[in-house]
């Protein structure tokens, strides 16, 4: 019965820490990440010098809130 907390204390102890150790790692790279790369949500811009051209506005248009009260 020694046998077994012996070796298994020391495991435990190492599975402890590589979790920790790959949790702190993640989540500073996940910050560098999010630093150097940030996500942008919506519609993407133009890229320069191209025609802008205006879509045209439905035919029905669905009506306001305001009507059905």
């Amino acid at each position: 019965m020694g046998m077994v907390v012996v070796i298994s204390l020391p495991l435990i102890f190492f599975c402890i820490l590589l979790g920790a150790g790959c949790f702190l790692f993640g989540r500073a790279k996940g910050r560098q990440d999010f630093r150097t790369n940030p996500q942008v949500y919506g519609v993407p811009a133009p890229p320069p010098g191209a025609a802008t051209t205006s879509f045209p506005s439905p035919l029905h248009a669905k009506p306001d809130n305001l009507a059905n009260v």
